[in-house]
């Protein structure tokens, strides 16, 4: 690392350029990335649904059903002359409504009054559309412009164009807000006006070049795009402050700059190391999700902390000599308070600290497992326009969800008394199959293929079932199981269903399965590095212990409030509040062992405090303001309740390794010593 240092000191200039042309041109490679907002591609291949929509994509002309139209106060003949204006937009590939489940010619008094009432009901008209992939947002424009405001649109595609229209501008927003306080923040905490800048350009070049590189994926998903630059950039500006608060305690014991550099670099290098190692580690977790967002978001963000590792070793420390002046010039006095005085008043925390730990660790370790989850992908807010209009359709008609079945082709009979089976069930309020629609024993060889073709492939009967639950929960899932056990009473395992709550049901089969997987992964990673970085079988286990009851006591926060939760971010801020703040519990803990050698263990506390405690404090506030920010723009929820776990759970770490962990560390400072290689702390007939 010397001679690297030595190498990027000679040659600052060219190396600030370097990175400055690779930020720019990164910068423009990131318009190309390609962003993908659908749930589904994001199930493993074998889940059934995904083999479901993949012999509907290539098999059958029609999709399912994804999208509700609702039309106020209007007649029969101005419906059907609606319907024809919506099948006319770009990407509307089917749309179903009274008049193909009825003849309209029969009077509504003596049709089926159930089965109307599913379509037209006191004047107004609900239609059952399928947006195709990639027009959600050209499609819901058209039908909003074409419906106007009084009428209503939701469904899945609705909120995938809603997600597509604002996930942009929220990251943005976000980060309106986030810089200016993190700038504050910067300024309250150092000791030059220009230090924030310093920070910001050294972390941002590495953000604009993560976010450019990932133009050799084939796509990312919305979350890790709305998610992953921010985060980046609150988890590693530690690393750039560890390096310029080394690099000022150096300039002070010598007036050579360079040399200075050269030793901040060599000391800070292995703090900055072991903290962007547990980092990477605790999102590379995430690739071992079979719900493949987790892989997703965990290789970018773990590319981003190599990227930033590397912006803070390489480009910082030339663009600090280049600036050096600049910097000397617009010194100030710190804000902050020092913490040595901090260090006076947290010891006497530390027993009430350790027994309030012991009293929450297990009802919140339990806690946390058991909180009312959803797993869902209908996440805009209630507050937007779609969210209104499912609440406007919903009163109006009920809720609808719909599953599509396929059965093998080529018995007509037994496809008719599995349709009059799941029309009897409960909560199936309709069944649209080529033997409900045409007849069993009218053979589909006598019509044409228009109407053959939307019932039957080459290979399989398709059915649709409409059912009156919500997207997701224990009754729509049940109604999932009851649909599926009873296709298969039928047809034995040769069946497939599609639609929104299905997706939904195996998306909680599949992320439940990933929870202990990911979490012992990332547990056990990090665990190996705190080992190798402290050559300890103690520290490991005291600052892995600190770290997850400060996840258990965030995580547990909603199950005592009554509150919901999105299980996807739930499993993610596992292992990102993980990774993000265990360098807290490293940064006290490499001081505290360095202190111990030539200190008694209470003078060694106090001394480790006035070190690191404004930048512990500096890092979890910016770390915490981030998620408050994610949280407060996005109208996603899976990014929102992300944003507040870990602006929460930042707030707690950082209590956590202020008053529990050095408490810890004194009460086993002698099992510490026996049980780490070479820790040359002060011995006690010394202290």
């Amino acid at each position: 690392m010397r001679s690297i240092t030595e190498t990027i000191i000679r040659h600052k200039k060219l190396v600030v350029l370097l990175f400055f042309v690779l930020a720019a041109v990164c910068a423009l490679l990131s318009l190309g990335v390609t962003i993908n907002y659908t749930f589904i591609d994001y199930l493993p291949k074998e889940a059934q649904s995904t083999e479901a929509l993949d012999i509907l994509e290539n098999e059958f002309s029609q999709g399912v059903p994804n999208t509700r139209v609702m039309l106020e106060d209007v007649t029969i003949e101005e419906a059907l002359s609606y319907k024809e204006k919506l099948m006319s937009i770009d990407g509307v590939s089917d749309i179903l409504w009274l008049d193909d489940v009825m003849d309209l010619k029969t009077p509504l008094e003596t049709a089926d009054g159930d089965v109307a009432a599913d379509y037209y009901n006191d004047g107004s008209a609900l239609f059952s559309l399928t947006i195709e992939k990639g027009y959600e947002v050209s499609a819901t424009e058209a039908i909003y412009e074409l419906i106007g405001e009084d009428n209503a649109l939701s469904g899945s595609a609705v909120n995938t164009a809603s997600l597509m229209n604002l996930t942009g501008n929220e990251t943005k927003s976000a980060l309106i807000i986030l810089l200016p306080v993190i700038i504050l923040i910067l300024l309250l905490s150092t000791s030059s006006w220009l230090e924030p800048a310093l920070y910001l350009i050294a972390i941002g070049v590495s953000v604009l070049i993560n976010m450019g590189t990932n133009v050799i994926f084939k796509e990312i998903s919305f979350v890790t795009n709305s998610i992953s630059p921010i985060l980046q950039l609150a988890v590693s500006l530690d690393y750039a402050i560890f390096l310029l608060h080394s690099f000022e305690a150096f300039r002070q014991k010598t007036d050579d700059v360079n040399e200075a550099m050269r030793l901040a670099v060599r000391k800070a290098f292995s703090s900055i190391a072991a903290s962007a190692a547990t980092t990477l580690f605790g999102f590379l977790a995430l690739v071992f999700m079979n719900f493949r967002i987790g892989a997703d978001l965990g290789i970018v963000l773990a590319k981003g902390i190599v990227l930033s590792f590397l912006s803070v070793m390489l480009f910082l420390p030339p663009l600090t000599l280049l600036c050096l002046k600049l910097i000397d010039k617009t010194r100030h006095k710190k804000f902050l308070p020092h913490g040595n005085r901090v260090g006076r008043i947290v010891p006497k925390l530390g027993i009430p600290a350790l027994i309030i730990v012991a009293l929450l660790i297990a009802p919140s370790f339990l806690a946390q497992s058991r909180n009312n989850f959803s797993y869902g992908t209908s996440l805009i807010s209630s507050e937007s326009r779609s969210g209104r209009d499912t609440e406007k359709i919903n009163e109006q008609f009920g809720q609808s969800t719909v599953i599509v079945l396929l059965v093998p082709r080529g018995d007509p009979a037994r496809e008719n008394l599995l349709s009059q089976t799941l029309e009897a069930q409960p909560h199936v309020t309709g069944v649209i199959s080529y033997a409900t629609a045409v007849g069993p024993e009218l053979p589909d060889s006598f019509l044409d293929s228009t109407v053959t073709d939307q019932f039957y492939s080459e290979n399989y009967s398709r059915i649709i079932v409409y059912t009156d639950t919500a997207d997701e929960g224990d009754l729509a899932f049940s109604v999932v199981e009851q649909v599926q056990d009873t296709a298969r009473s039928y047809y034995g395992d040769t069946i497939y269903s599609s639609g929104q709550s299905v997706t939904i049901y195996d998306m909680k089969n599949v992320v439940t399965r990933d929870n202990q997987l990911v979490n012992f992964i990332a547990i056990g990673a990090i665990f190996l590095v705190l080992l190798v970085t402290f050559r300890s079988l103690t520290l490991p286990v005291v600052l892995l212990i600190t770290i997850e009851t400060a996840i258990w006591i965030n995580l547990s926060y909603p199950y005592f409030t009554g509150s919901q939760l999105v299980y996807i971010g739930y499993l993610i801020i596992n292992t990102v509040q993980l990774g993000a703040t265990v360098d807290y519990a490293i940064l006290m803990t490499n001081h505290y062992i360095m202190n111990r050698r030539t200190l008694p263990k209470k003078k060694a506390l106090k001394e480790t405090f006035g070190q690191v405690f404004g930048s512990i404090l500096t890092s979890a506030t910016i770390l915490s303001l981030a998620g408050f920010a994610l949280n407060i723009t996005s109208s996603n929820q899976i990014v929102a309740d992300m944003g507040l776990l870990l602006g929460r759970g930042a707030i707690i770490a950082f209590l956590m390794v202020l008053c529990f962990l050095p408490a810890a560390l004194t009460l086993f400072d002698r099992v510490i010593q026996k049980t780490t290689i070479r820790t040359g702390f002060l011995r006690s007939d010394k202290q």
